[in-house]
């Protein structure tokens, strides 16, 4: 008996995640998120009434992405040891997904409701604000934390940025939600040039793709709508020599308008999405801080130009040729 009490006990390292989509049967759901000492992606089967249930273990707070088959995110959340989270709504309806089971998410999840509006909104100027203001009136509440890292979209100055994260008290600010922002060179300065190998990319109308970037000369170019001098940037795209590949890449959680804004565009290169927007794994390696960004890759993957200014990246692609 003391023995099975001993073992229960052992489950506080491990919180559930108990979820239902009423559309989405039979599909499966992306849970990813930074672990203890490793990058978390595991694909979760959802059964055919749009159940599914996941378990994990951390000591610490962490934040969970989930998203759904085609890389499109669904609801991010915080959990940590103990926890039982319950997540209801709808795929089609992200906005409308309702977080239960702890403190934070309920307390995130009332946040959610009162901007609901504002994160409808394309432009997120709006949403920043109303963070920014929860940010300076609650320095002790976790919240604060969370809402930076998960909800906040203005990085360009990191500065702005830093010391707003340290306004917030370190009680209510967990080193496991905030290290993996500061891993990102974005953070650190960009003293240490990357070699980039692969990028794992939604094509559009497709499915995730590994696209190898050893062996050829390639332009990245990142950007989040609206692009208001989109024609401009495609035809200085096209002026490039052929032998340089284009990898168009979407950086932003809404798709909604991708399509359209895309339809212009020459078929010769392909469109990917980046689901975890300038965060996600490989492309964080960029050190983005603002959008658009552009990055040149030599034929051995390494990064040669990785910045917001176009023109100096096609200067780096013309120095490699002459």
């Amino acid at each position: 008996m003391l023995l099975l009490l001993a073992l229960a006990s052992c489950s506080s390292d491990e919180f559930k995640i108990d979820g239902k989509f009423e559309d989405f049967g039979g599909n499966t759901v992306r849970v990813v998120f930074h672990g203890d000492s490793a990058m978390v992606d595991e694909k979760v089967e959802v059964d055919a009434k749009g159940r599914f249930t996941f378990k994990a273990v951390s000591l610490q707070p962490v934040l969970v992405n989930l998203y759904d088959w085609r890389g499109e995110s669904l609801v991010s959340l915080i959990a940590t040891g103990g926890d039982h989270i319950k997540v209801k709504g709808n795929a089609s309806k992200a906005l409308r997904i309702k977080v239960s089971g702890n403190r934070i998410n309920e307390d995130w999840q009332l946040f959610r409701d009162e901007h609901a509006a504002f994160y409808a909104d394309p432009n997120p100027s709006r949403l920043d604000a109303a963070i920014e203001k929860y940010v300076r009136e609650h320095p002790g509440d976790m919240l604060s934390t969370v809402l930076l890292l998960a909800d906040y979209s203005d990085y360009s100055d990191r500065d702005k940025m830093d010391k707003m994260l340290k306004s917030i008290e370190a009680k209510a600010r967990p080193e496991s939600l905030v290290q993996p922002f500061k891993d990102n060179p974005a953070w650190r300065g960009r003293d240490v040039i990357p070699r980039l190998m692969t990028l794992n990319l939604i094509k559009h109308h497709g499915k995730y793709e590994e696209i190898g970037l050893t062996k050829k000369v390639s332009l990245i170019s990142l950007w989040a709508n609206p692009q208001s001098n989109r024609k401009d940037l495609i035809d200085k795209l096209k002026a490039l020599d052929k032998g340089v590949r284009v990898i168009d890449v979407l950086a932003e959680g809404d798709t909604l308008r991708w399509h359209n804004t895309i339809m212009a565009d020459p078929d010769s290169w392909q469109h990917y999405w980046a689901p975890g927007g300038p965060l996600e794994q490989g492309i964080q390696l960029l050190g983005i801080t603002s959008l658009p960004w552009y990055a040149v890759t030599d034929s051995t993957g390494l990064v040669t130009y990785s910045g917001p200014d176009l023109m100096a990246a096609i200067a780096t692609l013309n120095a490699k040729r002459n």
